[in-house]
Formats: C-alpha cells, sequence, structure tokens
C-alpha cells in the first residue's frame, strides 16, 4: 500500500498542473487537482478499508466465528504451510527422473611431476600445469526412491490436505463450544440485570412499606442483601466473560485489541437444537478413518520399496572432457586433449547382512499394525457416537424440564408479588420466589448451550462436520 501510494505521488507530480506543462499554460484550478487527486486515490482507500473490514468483524456470529477461525488461526495456516512444503518436496523428489547436467572445472600446478622408470630410463608422466573441464549428464532409469515418489505423490498430498481438513474440524467444534460458552455467560449477566431491576422495585416496596408502619425493618433489609447478591454475581459473571472472550479469541486467531460482538438469535438457537438420533455412525465418513486409509496405502508403498531393494540400479551416464596440459602456464589453454564417453550402470547389491528381509519383515509389520489401528477406530466410533448421543439425549430431557420450570417460577413470583403488595403474602416469600425464577432462568440457558454443546459432539462422532 505504502508503495502504491507513492507511485500515486509520482504520478501526480508529472500530471499537467501547473504552468510548466508542456500541455497548458493555464494553471489550473485548485478545486479540479483536488477532485481528480480524490477520485484517482479513492479505490486505495477502499481497498484499505476493505483489508481492516476483514480483520476485525462487526458482529460475531456462530458462522462467521467459524469461518474467520479456519482463515486465520494459526494451526490451520500452518497446516496451509505444510500442505505446500509436501508439494515443493515432491516436486524435489521427482526431479531426479529428469537428467541431471553438471560441469566441473579444475587448474592444477604440479610442483614435482611424477616420474617413471620405463626400459630402465626414467620418463617423467605429465606437465607441470594441468586444466580440465568436465560436462556430465546422467539419467536416472530404475531408482527405487524415485519410483517411490512416483506413485506414492498423490496419497502424499492427500494426507496433507486430509490434515488439514481434521484441523479445520478441531477448530470449528472448539470455536462453536466456545462462542456457547460466552452466549452462556452473556445470558447469566442479562438474567442478574433483570434480576437486580426486580429487586430495587421489591426493596423499593419494602422501604416504604417499613416507612409506613406496615412491615418492620426485616423486609427491605433482607431485599438489600439480596440486591447485594445479585450485583456480586453479576460481577463475578462480567469477569468470567473477559476470560472467556479472550479465550474465543485465542480459537479464532482474532486481533487481541479487538471487541468481540457477539450477535445471536435465541430463537434461531432453540431450533437448531433438534437432532435426528436415529442417524447410526458412519465411521468411513470421519476424517481420522480417512487418515488411517490414506496411511495404509502409504506403508504399501514402503513394504513395495523394499522389495525394490532386490532389484538393481540402473542409469546412463555420459560426459565430455576438456584436458589442457601445458608446461607453460601463459600457454596452458593454448592446447586441448578432448575425451568424451558413454555408459550404463547397472549395481547389483548381493549381500547386506540380512538387511533388506528384516527391512521388508518391518514394513510387513507396520502395515498390520495399520490395520489393527483402523479395526480399533471401528469401535471406537461406535462407543464414542454411542456416549455422545446419550450425553445429547439426557441434556435434551433436562433442557425441557428446565424450560417448563422457567415457565412455571415466572407464573409464581408474579402471583406471589401480587399477593405480597395486597398484604396476603410475606417478604420472605417473595424472595425465595425471586430466587426460583433467577436459578430457572439461568439453569434454562446453561442447559440450552450445553444442549447445543453436545449437538457438535455427536454431529463430531457421527462425521457429519466436515471442511
Amino acid at each position: 500500500m505504502n508503495k502504491s501510494i507513492q507511485l500515486i505521488g509520482k504520478l501526480i507530480s508529472i500530471l499537467p498542473f501547473g504552468t510548466s506543462s508542456g500541455y497548458s499554460k493555464k494553471r489550473q484550478s485548485p478545486i479540479k487537482r483536488l477532485i481528480f487527486v480524490s477520485v484517482l486515490l479513492c479505490p486505495f482507500f477502499v481497498l484499505a478499508q476493505m483489508g481492516i473490514k476483514d480483520s476485525i468483524l462487526q458482529e460475531i456470529t456462530l458462522k462467521n466465528a467459524i469461518d474467520y477461525a479456519i482463515f486465520h488461526q494459526p494451526q490451520i495456516q500452518q497446516s496451509l504451510l505444510d500442505q505446500e512444503i509436501v508439494e515443493t518436496t515432491i516436486k524435489s523428489k521427482l526431479a531426479d527422473w529428469y537428467p541431471q547436467i553438471n560441469f566441473n572445472f579444475n587448474l592444477q600446478h604440479n610442483f614435482i611431476v611424477q616420474t617413471t622408470v620405463i626400459g630402465g630410463n626414467p620418463v617423467k608422466l605429465g606437465v607441470n600445469n594441468t586444466s580440465g573441464g568436465q560436462f556430465t549428464v546422467s539419467q536416472a532409469i530404475f531408482n527405487r526412491d524415485v519410483l517411490l515418489a512416483s506413485h506414492s505423490k498423490n496419497d502424499v498430498r492427500l494426507q496433507a490436505k486430509q490434515a488439514t481438513s481434521n484441523n479445520k474440524i478441531e477448530v470449528a467444534a472448539d470455536v462453536s463450544k466456545a462462542f456457547y460458552d460466552v452466549l452462556s455467560t452473556q445470558q447469566q449477566i442479562k438474567v442478574s440485570e433483570t434480576n437486580i431491576l426486580r429487586i430495587e422495585q421489591s426493596l423499593k416496596d419494602a422501604y416504604n412499606q417499613y416507612k409506613s408502619g406496615i412491615t418492620d425493618k426485616i423486609d427491605y433489609k433482607r431485599a438489600t442483601i439480596s440486591l447485594n447478591n445479585s450485583k456480586a454475581a453479576k460481577r463475578s459473571n462480567e469477569e468470567l466473560l473477559k476470560a472467556k472472550l479472550e479465550y474465543l479469541k485465542s480459537l479464532m486467531g482474532y486481533p487481541v485489541s479487538a471487541n468481540l460482538n457477539i450477535g445471536y438469535d435465541s430463537l434461531q438457537m432453540e431450533r437448531e437444537i433438534v437432532l435426528d438420533t436415529l442417524k447410526t455412525a458412519k465411521y468411513t465418513e470421519r476424517i481420522e478413518y480417512k487418515l488411517l486409509e490414506t496411511q495404509r496405502r502409504l506403508l504399501q508403498y514402503n513394504l513395495q520399496y523394499n522389495k525394490w531393494s532386490y532389484l538393481p540400479t540402473v542409469s546412463a551416464s555420459g560426459a565430455y572432457n576438456l584436458s589442457y596440459q601445458n608446461n607453460n602456464i601463459g600457454k596452458l589453454y593454448s592446447n586441448n586433449f578432448p575425451n568424451s564417453f558413454a555408459a550404463i550402470t547397472m549395481g547389483f547389491p548381493i549381500f547386506q547382512g540380512g538387511k533388506r528381509k528384516t527391512n521388508v519383515q518391518a514394513a510387513e509389520l507396520e502395515l498390520k499394525r495399520n490395520d489393527l489401528d483402523i479395526e480399533r477406530f471401528k469401535n471406537i466410533v461406535n462407543a464414542g457416537y454411542a456416549q455422545a448421543l446419550a450425553i445429547y439425549k439426557s441434556n435434551l430431557q433436562y433442557y425441557l424440564a428446565l424450560k417448563e420450570n422457567l415457565g412455571v417460577a415466572k407464573e409464581v413470583y408474579d402471583i406471589i408479588k401480587l399477593q405480597y403488595r395486597s398484604g396476603i403474602k410475606t417478604y420472605l416469600e417473595v424472595i425465595t420466589a425471586e430466587t426460583d425464577l433467577r436459578t430457572s432462568e439461568i439453569s434454562y440457558y446453561t442447559a440450552m448451550y450445553q444442549l447445543l454443546a453436545s449437538k457438535i459432539d455427536v454431529q463430531k462422532a457421527a462425521g457429519q462436520i466436515n471442511y
């Protein structure tokens, strides 16, 4: 963005606004200059605002909280980087299939030239100065390392992609639960605020009755105690809410200095608690099973790789050598004695102390172990889904009971409050009714969010959360 602004500045400086321009000798008006610059810079200001909006959400709903976390969460970004690392590693391994071309150069001065005796006469072999250049080319024909990379590349990519998907599922589930936890605490604060208003009104009524001589001061003292307790509970939940919001930020990868404006619809959430409990868990839809299947294929490649160790390694190669020799270093490169060759090389390991056989056995054992991991995972899926579903059903029954209790508690409180004002009931019964109502409200909202969190666990266990 800074570079773009600098470029705009340079463009403005050369535009024909002044009398020095060759296009016009009339000075342009300041208003025209301002309009032109504003139009020119408008797209850049729009882009800047879009960048700010991209990092800070105006309203946090469950959906955009999950979407934001999947895009910004460091763990997800690391997974995406791992995919890129895997891709570059595959390209590096597959590069060995291409011809390998190299060039080597050397310059050597012999202080003492080697001498040998031929027919009783000492003969020097070589000259004082030598230099050479070597162009080499090689091509792998059969190489088990390159074959392994070629055969397994697609599954290696798939494994990295599935690992990213698994992390996204975990993040989505964690963000959902943290979001519901924040909502639960916010609702408790709202319940406390409503309860404080009710108690303040009751305190006012109790004090007026005390001043009128209808009751003694015990009633409004009790109201004062109840009011202080509600205020303390509200302050406690406000402090807890701060910590829970920071935890949600950390899961989302949200800026620490930014505020989370949580938005939700209670009626919509009540509709979202419904879950089809007749469905059965399908382990094949779980990302963990897909990862195990991919790992099994990679282990099969590894087994084949170790079996290939019994086969020879075959490669083709060739070289063109430049050879310069001269006793006078100044004339070293005046004479060249080149040579070249082409060859096919076959390497066959005859005996390695039983290493190849043990490597094959180890690869077979790893494959069998992976098969057992798959069987164990099937059993875990069934048990985990049954447990999650049982918790969901239990929370559902508890939620329905508390919803009914909340309606009853509201009705009881309204009746007792009217009876107290009429002098029929004591203030102690009003306090009891207020406490029951506050407890019912808090329990109701807590149960609703616990039910939604348990629904997430069921969907995750059934493999219904996918990214």
